[in-house]
């Protein structure tokens, strides 16, 4: 006799394989391919806890699931689950098709968060690569609502182009912020520009924190992601010091699937949030 799917697991939803209705309640255009839904719950569902790292399976009715990054602030959870969706493929295309009132399917939240607690005290690095400041977002946002618990805090972002650039304004207000320290680079800018030009990793260096009691997070693509981690390294952190997260090929949520697995880690389950050291030799095999 088969075994059946347990209706929970240990550390996950109640029914992890069963999406939830949820209502889109506001959808904004952030640039030419890239989108934010705010979703509602429905009926009497309740608003979601998570932890800044984690993600949500957001399931277009008829066409499939995608896993994506929560990309809201933590500590406002009644006011909506917020998602910042780039379209690359077809389910993520369905997503952008949806508009205020329609419904989408939910499962989460899922996997490892960003180590908000571990860094208090310390001096925080966001590095972000194009849409990667999306998944880093909640951890900002904790950090600044927890402005007292942490050091100073350096937010380094890249994009392809000016026009490519996720949350500008938003990224203004931070810099405002005591304390805070912003950068923000593009790899070309055929218009008027009055940030860097460059690739991300150039910004490492214009950042003023303490290498001995600093915490990084960094987000983007994987090679983005690699030489960030060797820019950080020259400027004295270890790679116990450095978080990255992966997002790849992310079926069930659940390591039931195996899409995800990297080596010997599920990314949906023990990630996707790892630090590096324990990812380090996974980055710099070919195959993967």
């Amino acid at each position: 006799m088969s075994a059946s799917l347990p209706n929970t697991m240990p550390g996950l939803p109640a029914a992890p394989l069963v999406p939830e209705p949820w209502q889109v309640a506001a959808r904004r255009e952030e640039t030419a391919d890239t989108f934010t839904l705010t979703l509602q719950p429905t009926g009497e569902a309740e608003p979601m806890r998570f932890q800044p790292g984690q993600f949500n399976m957001l399931y277009a009715f008829g066409t499939g699931e995608s896993a994506i990054s929560i990309s809201g602030d933590p500590s406002e959870g009644s006011s909506g689950l917020i998602h910042t969706v780039r379209r690359v493929g077809y389910v993520t295309s369905a997503l952008a098709r949806l508009s205020p009132g329609d419904m989408v399917g939910v499962r989460g939240p899922f996997g490892s968060a960003w180590p908000m607690e571990d860094a208090r005290g310390r001096d925080l690095i966001f590095m972000a690569g194009g849409i990667g400041l999306a998944p880093l977002r909640p951890a900002i946002y904790h950090a600044l609502n927890h402005r007292a618990d942490y050091g100073r805090i350096i937010i380094l972002t890249g994009a392809r182009t000016p026009e490519d650039a996720l949350y500008l304004a938003e990224q203004e207000t931070w810099r405002e912020q005591d304390g805070v320290e912003g950068h923000l680079t593009v790899d070309r800018a055929e218009t008027p520009w009055t940030h860097n030009v460059g690739v991300v990793t150039t910004l490492v260096p214009k950042a003023c924190f303490d290498p001995a009691n600093a915490v990084a997070m960094i987000c983007g693509p994987e090679i983005m992601m690699r030489y960030s981690a060797m820019e950080l390294r020259k400027s004295g952190l270890t790679d116990n010091r450095i978080y990255v997260t992966m997002e790849r090929n992310m079926k069930c949520a659940v390591a039931f699937c195996g899409h995800c697995q990297l080596g010997p880690e599920f990314i949906c389950k023990d990630g996707p949030v790892y630090r590096f050291d324990r990812i380090r030799f996974w980055f710099s095999q070919r195959e993967f």
